[in-house]
């Protein structure tokens, strides 16, 4: 009984410790922040998309113009002026949770590259690149928590940091169970149950946040049509195996690419890297010019049409697929998520052509496959896919082909994207 009684006013004193509220007060005020910047890096992008189509109605050529110069000065601040600020800025978020060393972990994770991610990432939108705001978001969630950490006195860095990714994604996608998810299964690899409370906190009050600002939506919507009988369960087949291959072929090529770039670069960083950001922009602008403007952006309205029904044209996963290699080699900001769900609509889509089925859920179960393959996070894809579609009638076929896609991937090369990105934050 005595044991008991000293138990519960332990408790109480924690429960009305000043510093502990402080401490709380703070984390919260972080998620609150990270719900704020995420719906307006949100509604930002969608006016830097805008911008660029309002560019193009002047002419066919203004992309062989603005392309390569918006490339060359995204790249060139990147380099200069917020270093660290390069690509999606998941694999900063991993390697930050790796680095002892806090100087080495704020030239990963801090404020200033915050404000440089958005900045341009946006810059990079409104010129026509082939990238998304999602995987920016986690690094900019991540940098935003771990600096309320330090403020409010918080020593726990990795917590930090996964919680700040989880509300990013949650912020980005209104999708709160996909950024749990997502922080246990992508970043940590493991299930770690001491983090499991702020993880939840934060992604709960971004989530709450993103809903009163801007409402209960779903990403995509609900598609047009269902997996169903035979034919569903032979998509589901193909779809599972071939997304799952070429999202790996993806993924070979882009560490691959990147780590050829990385090598060319060292003997003349900032001139050798502003030349291939120039070469990337003007080879992403005759893409787009060569496909009547399909690949240019995040590829969302080709994406959310094919869920709809609608037909897309053969050529534009490839090209697609092409225009987002070509953003990540240029070393810009920006990430791979939205970019890499419009390829799996427009290979579904495909894949639905030749096999004269229903285009809706080819797309679906296309952008499944691939976008597993390509992360190698099968239960983060399907769970984001299934919440930005709020598709509760095709779960099981969903879960089978992101385990094919993942299972695919996985044999063909053993370490995952974001992981193979980050070694190199590692080794710096």
């Amino acid at each position: 009984m005595r044991a008991r009684r000293h138990h519960i006013t332990v408790h109480r004193r924690l429960f009305f410790s000043g510093r502990l509220w402080k401490r709380r007060l703070v984390f919260w005020g972080g998620a609150i922040a990270i719900g704020v910047v995420g719906v307006g890096f949100a509604l930002a992008s969608d006016r830097s998309r805008d911008l660029f189509r309002f560019a193009v109605s002047f002419g066919w050529w203004v992309p062989l113009v603005l392309t390569p110069l918006g490339f060359l000065l995204s790249a060139h601040l990147a380099r200069t002026l917020f270093p660290g600020s390069q690509g999606s800025g998941i694999q900063q978020a991993i390697a930050a949770m790796d680095v002892a060393a806090e100087e080495r972990r704020s030239g990963l994770l801090s404020i200033r590259i915050a404000i440089g991610k958005i900045v341009l990432t946006l810059l990079g939108l409104a010129c026509g690149a082939s990238i998304g705001r999602e995987g920016p978001t986690v690094q900019v969630g991540a940098s935003i928590m771990l600096a309320a950490g330090r403020l409010g006195g918080i020593g726990r860095p990795r917590t930090l940091i996964l919680a700040g990714s989880a509300a990013g994604i949650a912020a980005a996608f209104n999708t709160p169970i996909a950024g749990v998810v997502f922080a246990i299964e992508e970043m940590a690899r493991s299930f770690e149950s001491r983090a499991s409370g702020f993880v939840l906190t934060a992604v709960i009050v971004s989530g709450l946040v993103a809903i009163a600002l801007v409402g209960n939506y779903d990403y995509f919507g609900t598609p047009r049509g269902q997996v169903a009988g035979t034919e569903g369960w032979m998509l589901v087949v193909v779809c599972g195996l071939l997304g799952g291959l070429l999202g790996a072929v993806f993924s070979a090529a882009m560490l691959g690419g990147v780590g050829i770039i990385r090598g060319f670069v060292s003997a003349a960083p900032l001139r050798r890297s502003l030349l291939i950001a120039f070469a990337c922009g003007l080879l992403t602008a005759l893409i787009g010019i060569a496909t009547g403007g399909i690949t240019f952006g995040t590829g969302y309205d080709v994406a959310k049409a094919a869920l709809d029904g609608t037909s897309v044209a053969w050529y534009f996963a490839p090209a697609k697929l092409v225009a987002t290699l070509l953003a990540a080699f240029s070393g810009i900001p920006g990430g791979i998520f939205a970019p890499s769900l419009a390829v799996g609509t427009g290979f579904g889509a495909l894949i639905a052509a030749v096999f004269g089925t229903a285009i809706a859920p080819a797309a679906l179960l296309g952008m499944t496959g691939y976008f597993a393959g390509v992360v190698q996070a099968p239960i983060t894809a399907f769970v984001i896919i299934l919440e930005m579609t709020a598709d509760t009638h095709d779960t099981v076929p969903v879960m089978c082909t992101a385990l094919l896609g993942y299972g695919v991937a996985r044999l063909i090369s053993r370490e995952s994207l974001y992981h193979g990105l980050a070694k190199a934050y590692l080794r710096g």
